[in-house]
């Protein structure tokens, strides 16, 4: 069960990393600042540093489950720490993305999904 959970935390971390692009890499494109994330073009070079921001949020998470899933064999407490922390701070975000606007369910979804995943199945490792 333990390759459940790194393979679940992988893909979180991947789903973290594509979303780290689009925020700070891709934000321009229309398909992203009008289509992923519903910002009008005349605000685009308003909220651009703020995605920008975001988007290293996203990485550092990203990184985070990255390493947990590298280290937890070979250093367990270390590697549960950050995959447990990693993926609880992006379903919060996910949470909070959708209490805050339920418009966004669809975004929150694909954001929460394998970090809900991955925190479920670490229980069965407890």
């Amino acid at each position: 069960m333990l390759l459940t959970v790194q393979i679940l935390a992988a893909l979180a971390a991947a789903v973290h990393l594509y979303i780290w692009v689009m925020e700070c890499l891709r934000f321009g494109d229309p398909k992203v600042y009008r289509d992923v994330f519903r910002v009008p073009e005349a605000n685009v070079e308003a909220v651009r540093s703020w995605a920008f921001n975001q988007g290293f949020y996203n990485l550092f998470l990203a990184i985070g489950a990255a390493v947990g899933v590298a280290t937890v064999r070979g250093a367990p407490a270390v590697g549960w720490t950050l995959i447990v922390f990693a993926c609880g701070s992006m379903l919060a975000a996910a949470l909070v993305l959708v209490v805050r606007d339920r418009g966004y369910a669809s975004a929150a979804a694909k954001q929460g999904l394998f970090p809900l995943l991955t925190l479920l199945a670490a229980l069965t490792q407890l």
